[in-house]
Parts: C-alpha cells; sequence; structure tokens
C-alpha cells in the first residue's frame, strides 16, 4: 500500500515537471531568479561570448594561421553556461519522451543558415544577442537594452515580410523522410530508454559541478549548473523570445510580452538591489552600445531569429530536443559572430556604433526605477491593445 501511494505521487510529480507544459509566466520568474543567481555567482547572464568562443574554435581549426582561442569552451564562463542550457533542454526532451531528430524542407535549412549569418552579425554589433543586450541589457539598467528592443521589432517585422512574400512565391515542401523513434523488430522500448538517458545526463552534471568544485574551480561548475537549470525551463515552458517580438505582427498574441515583462521587472528590481548595495558594481552587464550598434544590430538580428525560427537562447534548446535546421543555425551563428566581431575589432567600428550608458547614471537611482517600471507597463498595455485590435498585424 504505501509503496502504491509513493508511486503514483511520483508519478504525479514527474508528470507536473516533464510531461505538462509550465505557465509562460512561471517560467519568466524563474528565468529571473536563475539570472539574478548568475549574476551574484559571476557576471550577468549573457549567451553570444559563448557562441563567439565555439565559432573561434571552428574557425581555429577550419582556417589556417587562424589564432588559437585563450580559453577552451570548458574554461570560458559563458560557454559553460551555453553548454548548460543546450544539455538541461536535452535531458528535459528525453526525460518527457519528446526528443527526435527533426529533419525540415531544403528551404528551411537555408533560411537557417542565413537567419544565423544575420543573428552573428548583429549580435556582434550590438554586442549581445536579445538576452545579452535586450534581456540583460534592460535588466541591468543600460539604455542600450531599449534601441536593442526596438531594434528587435524592427527586424521582427521585416522578417514577417520575408516569411509573406516567401509564402507568396515559393510553394511549401514536405519532408520526405519521418524521424523514426523506434528500431524496427527491436525490443527496446525506447520511450523507456529516453527517460534513463536524460535521468543519466542530469546526474552527470551535477557530478560535473562536484568535479569543477574539486578541482578548484566553483564557478566554473556553478555556472553549467546554472545553464542546465535554465535549459530546463525554457525547455518544459517553451520560453521564447522571438515570439515576443514576432506574434504582435503575426497574430496579435501578447502573452510572451507579459511573461518576458514580469520576468523583467523581477530581473531589473532583483539587479538594482544587488548594484544599489554595490554587491556587484553599478556599471556591470552595461556593455550595450546605444544607440546605432543595438538599434542597428537589432534589426538584423531580430530578421535572422524569425528566418531561422530560433533565437540566441531558443536555437540552443531547440536544437538539444533534435531540431537539424537549429543545429544548423546554431553553428552559422558562431562562426559569423566570431568573424564579425574580429572585423570590428580591427575596424575599429566598436567606438562608431555608440556609447555604454547606465540608466541611474543619468537620470539617478530614484527616477531611473520609475521610468524602467513605466517602460514595461506601456510595452504591455501596447501589446495587450494590440491583441484587442489587430492594430499591429500584418498577416
Amino acid at each position: 500500500m504505501f509503496r502504491t501511494i509513493i508511486k503514483e505521487e511520483f508519478g504525479k510529480g514527474y508528470a507536473v515537471l516533464f510531461e505538462e507544459k509550465w505557465p509562460a509566466w512561471i517560467a519568466g520568474i524563474v528565468i529571473a531568479l536563475i539570472s539574478l543567481g548568475i549574476f551574484l555567482w559571476n557576471s550577468p547572464l549573457g549567451i553570444t561570448g559563448g557562441y563567439q568562443n565555439w565559432g573561434n574554435w571552428m574557425l581555429y581549426y577550419l582556417i589556417p594561421g587562424f589564432s588559437k582561442p585563450e580559453h577552451t569552451p570548458w574554461q570560458h564562463t559563458l560557454s559553460l553556461t551555453n553548454i548548460g542550457l543546450f544539455v538541461g533542454a536535452l535531458a528535459s526532451a528525453l526525460l518527457s519522451r519528446q526528443f527526435k531528430f527533426r529533419p525540415a524542407p531544403p528551404i528551411e535549412y537555408a533560411k537557417g543558415v542565413i537567419g544565423g549569418v544575420l543573428m552573428g552579425t548583429g549580435s556582434a554589433l550590438a554586442s549581445g544577442c536579445n538576452v545579452g543586450a535586450f534581456y540583460t541589457g534592460v535588466g541591468m539598467l543600460s539604455i542600450g537594452g531599449y534601441s536593442m528592443m526596438i531594434g528587435l521589432c524592427i527586424g521582427a517585422f521585416i522578417g514577417l515580410k520575408v516569411l509573406l512574400w516567401e509564402m507568396e512565391h515559393i510553394p511549401a515542401k514536405p519532408v520526405s523522410a519521418k524521424p523514426k523513434t523506434e528500431v524496427a523488430g527491436s525490443s527496446v522500448n525506447w520511450t523507456k530508454v529516453q527517460q534513463v538517458i536524460g535521468a543519466m545526463i542530469l546526474f552527470a552534471i551535477v557530478g560535473a559541478f562536484y568535479g569543477f568544485a574539486a578541482a578548484g574551480k566553483t564557478r566554473d561548475g556553478g555556472l553549467l549548473f546554472f545553464g542546465l537549470l535554465l535549459g530546463l525551463v525554457f525547455h518544459r515552458s517553451r520560453f521564447c523570445f522571438v515570439r515576443a517580438f514576432r506574434d504582435p505582427f503575426m497574430t496579435g498574441e501578447s502573452e510572451m510580452i507579459k511573461a518576458i515583462a514580469l520576468s523583467l521587472l523581477v530581473y531589473g528590481f532583483g539587479s538594482a538591489l544587488i548594484k544599489w548595495s554595490y554587491i556587484q558594481p553599478p556599471d556591470m552587464g552595461v556593455v550595450q552600445p546605444f544607440w546605432i550598434g543595438t538599434l542597428v544590430g537589432g534589426a538584423v538580428f531580430g530578421i535572422g531569429m524569425v528566418l531561422a525560427g530560433g533565437c540566441g537562447t531558443s536555437t540552443l534548446w531547440r536544437a538539444g530536443e533534435g531540431h537539424i535546421k537549429l543545429m544548423i543555425t546554431m553553428v552559422t551563428f558562431a562562426i559569423t559572430n566570431a568573424l564579425a566581431d574580429q572585423i570590428k575589432d580591427k575596424t575599429q567600428l566598436a567606438a562608431k556604433l555608440g556609447s555604454k550608458i547606465f540608466m541611474p547614471d543619468i537620470l539617478s537611482w530614484q527616477i531611473a526605477m520609475p521610468v524602467f517600471l513605466a517602460i514595461l507597463l506601456v510595452w504591455v498595455i501596447l501589446a495587450d491593445w494590440n491583441e484587442k485590435t489587430e492594430k499591429l498585424v500584418i498577416f
């Protein structure tokens, strides 16, 4: 009897964690709390730097004479978070029995490549992607975060126009190959195998954290573990920044905007508490160039994320659940960002893209925080108005 009760309760808990979709607003709060944990642990949440590290290593092996990166992916702090996010999404997909390799029509692969190139270029100009330049930028009270926000809106609008043109002029072709989840004639229960592999991955990351700590690199192990938590949350909730900028023009839906605004509310006030009390330096995380770099970079990135169907984070977690198109995007994003960043440094373009401005430095803390709150409220109100009126919908 006791064993039956335990089994039933475990089953209910497992269903809540790995079978039912998590509400976006709860995910937004959890993502903000994890991001604040990363901020206290080391530095603000960033994604592009990890892609760039991977891209530099790819170029090192592909191009003779290309300089060897200083840090391996296992030594680079942002790379570790990205690895954790990817692996966390993979583990979540396996535990929820949702992992499978998902092919796409040839044109989608082309869009994945183009999207990755545009995202890599845009994130180099903006010194970050939808996370580092927008989410963390706004959360760290950087004015550049708001010009990135506007740029992403412009890019999403243009990207949807491109998709509309594609729908009108290029007929869609179905995927010919069907992904197989079981081997014909095999007695292996692949559903159970997925769950076992997913559980093993989770335990492996926890073990890796202890391994890093034993080697005197607790910080690195912690970042890997934080990334794992982010991957789990992003996958289980289908939390997607692309939707926040694409959906207002495509369907008018405002759910993701409200979830991200709530997340930013927690993240922004949490970071203000940390900075205002000097636990971390006030200007930490303020790296986004205002206004040319983030506006233009955001627009270029926004077009790319709509074409690819994934941003900096959703590319990672969707690749983790088996989307081949997003795996291709992940590689092209990494290589392009590494190249574009080197070009930016060699041409001294960075100095022309704008300045790094910390909002309280020009407004004071007492005024900056109400302004921060007011902008979020205006964003939500505008999104809610558009959902009811569909005035901005172009589909």
